[in-house]
């Protein structure tokens, strides 16, 4: 049986502040065709800030 083609990929997630990729997750390409942003903890700021899906 042939397997179906992967929906989900992995994504580095990017501090909006430092540009620091600290975070990794998943995401299904079909149903969020938009750029994830996720408040995340940074621990080169040491506080949360807005993670942006990198390149």
């Amino acid at each position: 049986m042939a397997k179906k083609k992967a929906a989900r990929t992995m994504i580095h997630l990017e501090c909006t502040i430092c540009h620091e990729r600290n975070h990794h997750t998943e995401k299904n390409k079909t149903n969020t065709p938009n750029r994830l942003e996720l408040n995340k903890f940074c621990k080169r700021c040491a506080k949360v800030t807005l993670h942006k899906e990198g390149k």
